[in-house]
């Protein structure tokens, strides 16, 4: 049998290079795009291809349309909320015609490779309906970067129904693990972990009771792996294709601090700041469709991910000042 193939985008980042590597142990000849605006270099793992490339550029499109290749993991987004609120536009143009850029590229391909798209379960469905969400339940997203994200899922199955391509879109909840960036991505983890390091407050906006719905990134690897392997379901409406992958299980700000200071052996104090425009307020979701046709669960629990994550972040991250403002829940 020949090599499968495989091109991951953002494949320099936190969950991509994690992608990345479960994807070369699987035997996959892999190709990773990332424009190093928030990965490293040094994520890319031994073994897997580079391409500095933009996805919105036709370097990238050409690439995608040439190389063969039977899976595209599109994961290279704008992942800031509050950047998406201050410029919706960058927002778009690197979420929706990035994406676009390729999708048209894969349906140009005569080898068409599946696409897994990751979106967002964290803040796609917004606030006007009551969690667990499950993928039917009305969305009506609070922030620029969730529209993007719900709009390429709009094309996903519009491509799937009119021009037979074969797409799938995971709405992660909130990820987070080792290799995180607290500097260059959204992540109220490694944000809170870079701050006690660095023997800082962690400054907390709004009253702290906000939830989320946190998953391993561990956890997220397996599931884009089962949506790059398992059938598809037939093509249809938007949510035919789209899987939640999280933990249903809601966590508060207020909570996961708690939790990170037990983890870390620390007394930092917490500060408060006033709420952030575009946040939502509740948000976890519900996983049973994923465990149906992905036989896709979660494996690590809060608090066994919390201490791997801290255990790399004391290896790996020193302990210079963390960011000026850490964003304690804006992220997806």
């Amino acid at each position: 049998m020949s090599t499968l193939r495989a091109v991951v985008t953002g494949g320099a980042g936190f969950i991509g290079s994690h992608v990345a590597d479960a994807l070369l142990a699987a035997g996959y000849l892999v190709v990773v795009i990332d424009d190093l605006s928030s990965g490293s270099r040094a994520n890319v793992p031994v073994g897997a291809q580079f391409q500095h490339l933009d996805v919105r550029s036709p370097e990238a499109a050409t690439l995608v349309r040439e190389g063969q290749f039977d899976l595209l993991v599109h994961l290279a987004a704008q992942m800031d909320v509050r950047k998406s609120v201050v410029d919706p536009m960058n927002d778009a143009s690197v979420n929706i015609i990035g994406a676009l850029n390729l999708l048209e590229a894969v349906r140009a391909s005569p080898h068409r490779p599946r696409v897994v798209f990751t979106s967002t379960g964290g803040v796609i469905y917004g606030d006007f309906v009551e969690p667990p969400n499950a993928e039917v339940a009305p969305k009506d997203p609070e922030s620029p970067y969730a529209i993007a994200k719900l709009s390429v899922e709009f094309y996903l199955a519009y491509y799937a129904r009119v021009h037979g391509l074969h797409t799938i879109a995971l709405r992660l909840a909130n990820v987070f693990g080792p290799r995180q960036n607290p500097h260059g991505e959204a992540g109220v983890v490694s944000i809170f972990f870079q701050c006690i390091l660095a023997g800082r407050a962690l400054t907390v906006f709004g009253d702290g009771e906000q939830t989320r719905d946190y998953v391993f990134v561990g956890d997220v690897v397996r599931a884009v792996v089962a949506a790059a392997t398992r059938p598809l379901p037939a093509s249809g409406r938007l949510d035919e294709r789209s899987f939640n992958i999280g933990t249903a299980i809601p966590t508060s700000v207020l909570t996961l601090a708690a939790a990170l200071q037990t983890t870390a052996g620390s007394q930092a104090p917490i500060e408060f700041a006033p709420k952030r425009p575009g946040e939502q307020e509740r948000s976890f979701v519900s996983i049973e469709k994923a465990a149906r046709l992905l036989g896709w669960s979660p494996s690590v629990s809060l608090a066994d991910g919390l201490s791997q994550t801290f255990d790399w972040f004391r290896d790996h991250i020193d302990s210079s000042p963390a960011p000026a403002i850490p964003v304690s829940s804006l992220h997806k």
